[in-house]
């Protein structure tokens, strides 16, 4: 693994690459909760089966976790950050298709808002936090209907932000597959269960690896086996 800073407008993002042994598959973007940084349980274990199964991972420490903040700014500052860290990897070529991204919580929902403008060809959903706890009423299920390539969420059992049985309502008439493990919110109960999860999903899409990853605003074609 190495770990490298990218400039971005709100200060630098921290990036933690980790290459597979053989060919590169796709790559695989990870983004974290407003609890902390990319360095959680469930992150690093997802990071170790993608890359056993051939993909290269980029784990995304966000501006504010950088900079020490222990709060995390407005959604719309989290794509911000999000967005220019994605532009400076593209640049440097990092992002060989297909492209993933995803996160946990937080940065689950900001994979969701930006998938489509960033041209990705699936989304993973760690811990996507449906409603605040107790406050089903505040639902954030619109950001899940954004996403028009394939989708899968990996929830806990007992999860307050959001039960797989509600996400699973949540999604009806909107593409994407809800996988439930044992533990709340953190899934740190099992984190390798939650691995097997997405390398098993990873392993099972039909991707098209002469697909090139398209720059932001370009046309993205809306097949979801893409």
């Amino acid at each position: 693994m190495t770990t490298g800073e990218v400039p971005t407008p709100l200060g630098p993002a921290r990036v933690h690459r980790t290459e597979p042994a053989g060919d590169v598959r796709g790559t695989l973007v990870l983004g974290h909760g407003a609890g902390g940084g990319s360095g959680s349980a469930d992150l690093l274990a997802v990071t170790a089966a993608a890359g056993a199964a051939g993909w290269r991972v980029l784990r995304v420490d966000q501006p504010w976790v950088v900079a020490g903040k222990r709060i995390a700014p407005a959604p719309a500052r989290l794509d911000e950050g999000w967005t220019a860290a994605l532009a400076v990897l593209r640049a440097d070529g990092l992002l060989t298709g297909p492209l993933v991204l995803g996160g946990r919580s937080a940065g689950a929902r900001v994979a969701c808002r930006t998938a489509t403008a960033q041209g990705a060809a699936a989304v993973l959903a760690l811990a996507f936090p449906l409603h605040p706890p107790g406050r089903p009423e505040k639902s954030r299920a619109a950001e899940l209907h954004q996403v028009a390539v394939p989708l899968l969420v990996v929830q806990g059992a007992t999860d307050a932000f959001g039960r797989p049985a509600e996400v699973v309502t949540a999604l009806a008439g909107h593409p994407g597959e809800v996988r439930a493990v044992p533990g709340d919110h953190g899934l740190s109960k099992d984190p390798d269960l939650v691995a097997a999860a997405v390398a098993d999903w990873l392993t099972g899409q039909p991707w098209d690896h002469s697909r090139q990853v398209p720059s932001p605003n370009s046309p993205v074609s809306s097949d979801p086996a893409h």
